[in-house]
């Protein structure tokens, strides 16, 4: 019942995330710490603001402790990183995280973290599988000790590291610029757990600060905890209304960000990290290449170009940036759907960093981001990027996998091809530098078809021509 994707393991609470399921994957966690023989440094677990999240925790500590495994456990909910940033700091072998992320409201899950901070690669995540697959064919009833006694008898410690992960972030952000601007700041964490970090960090900044969606929610105010155009409308209202620099707003585990320029306008995840890159080369001064997933934008390439740098490209899934990045000395890694990681911070996405650096770039340059998204496009061109989702059954999505890559078969499209990967999913990438891609999501039940062209109406009707080939409805 174990299955981790592209983002750990996701499952719909009371259907696969249970009580039995969560010591099922302590178990599992257990064993193979005890293989690996790095049982007696412990494990750190943090947690998010969803259901049953601390309850979670509380059912694996149970488990560990029966295991004579020593718990560090983050007694209040956290974002992601601040969990990714622990492991890192204390050389930790394991960390997990309980989060379904950007997730509906009725998934749940847990992240596991590896070795210098890192989300778990493949190999990892099925040899977790492999134990829980084998403790769950046994049929042996999985031991726990009650919480209360694994706590008083020092198998778990409750702590919270908040400041040693903010001061971290504050000594590589320039807080004097950011104090000598004088910033207008809008944050919505979008129900979630960033607004005492974010606060934090912009108070000591001295920017004046107004918050929205800060509360508590496990329905996320019956939204996905996603910073997309469509959930930001409130905020691009906010920043309009009252005139504000700029609006944050980052997802429910925090480590994915969402940005409205000063004058109203949702900028996508792929401006933003196009932003920064432009930022760390032309006024930091930084040198490096970038690295991107199969599903973003290619400006970075144009980019990268440019400056005598190159761009690479890593399936979907943030273990392949960060792995890419250690490997070829990036300065910058990131994804279309809004997680972004920069060099000397973690080795995952962490978009209360991200967002720090951002209010940095917007005051070290004195410009505001409408301006400098300005400067960037009549450099590089304007792109466009059309993003569509599907839901399928398990028949239909069989169906759609032997069409594209079994039979690798296409529609005829407009454009005139260059080449095409199955890297992950199936890309197609045109001869005027456009490109199209169809892959499953690894985190819900979703096909997703991503295309970026020169212009709104090219990349819509090439969605159009994917969707009327695959019997597709949108």
């Amino acid at each position: 019942m174990i299955h981790f994707g592209t983002g750990g393991w996701r499952a719909v609470i009371g259907d696969e995330f249970t009580r039995a399921n969560i010591q099922l994957l302590a178990k599992a966690m257990s064993e193979k710490m005890k293989r690996e023989q790095v049982d007696q440094e412990g494990i750190v677990i943090g947690y998010d603001r969803r259901f049953l999240s601390k309850e979670a925790v509380k059912w694996a500590c149970e488990v560990f402790a029966a295991e004579q495994i020593k718990v560090l456990f983050v007694n209040r909910s956290s974002p992601t990183p601040l969990v990714m940033f622990y492991v890192e700091k204390h050389k930790l072998h394991y960390g997990m995280m309980v989060t379904a992320s950007h997730n509906p409201a009725i998934y749940n899950g847990f992240k596991v973290f590896t070795y210098g901070g890192r989300d778990a690669d493949e190999t990892q995540t099925r040899e977790i599988e492999a134990y829980a697959a084998a403790i769950e064919q046994s049929g042996e009833p999985i031991a726990h000790l009650d919480y209360a006694q694994a706590k008083a008898e020092g198998y778990v410690t409750e702590f919270n590291p908040l400041n040693e992960y903010l001061d971290n972030i504050i000594a590589n952000i320039d807080m004097q610029a950011i104090r000598d601007r004088g910033l207008h700041i809008v944050l919505d964490p979008m129900y979630g757990v960033s607004q005492t970090a974010m606060k934090t960090i912009l108070s000591t900044a001295r920017c004046e600060i107004d918050l929205i969606h800060e509360a508590h929610d496990t329905l996320f105010g019956r939204r996905m905890p996603a910073p997309s155009a469509g959930a930001l409308t409130e905020l691009c209202t906010y920043v309009r209304e009252m005139e504000c620099d700029l609006g944050i707003a980052t997802d429910g585990d925090a480590d994915r960000l969402g940005v409205v320029d000063d004058t109203g306008k949702y900028l996508h995840a792929n401006d933003i990290l196009v932003l920064l890159y432009y930022y760390l080369l032309k006024y930091r001064g930084w040198h490096g290449p970038a690295v991107r997933n199969v599903a973003t934008t290619h400006v970075l390439d144009r980019m990268a170009e440019s400056f005598g740098e190159t761009c690479y490209e890593v399936p979907v899934g943030f273990k392949h940036i960060s792995a890419k990045m250690q490997e070829t000395g990036a300065i910058i890694g990131g994804e279309s759907s809004g997680g972004l990681t920069v060099r000397g911070h973690i080795n995952g996405k962490d978009g209360i960093y991200a967002a720090s650096l951002l209010v940095e770039m917007v005051a070290v340059t004195g410009k505001r981001l409408s301006e400098l998204a300005k400067e960037i496009e009549e450099e590089y061109g304007s792109i466009y990027m059309e993003e569509r989702s599907y839901q399928f059954t398990v028949q239909r999505k069989e169906e759609l996998k032997t069409l594209l890559f079994t039979e690798r078969r296409l529609p005829e499209l407009a454009e005139p091809v260059e080449k095409v990967s199955y890297l992950d999913g199936v890309k197609v990438y045109f001869r005027n530098g456009g490109w199209i891609i169809a892959r499953f999501s690894g985190t819900e039940p979703l096909l997703r078809i991503f295309c970026e062209m020169s212009t709104q109406r090219a990349a819509a009707e090439l969605c159009r021509q994917f969707e009327e080939f695959l019997g597709l409805n949108p």
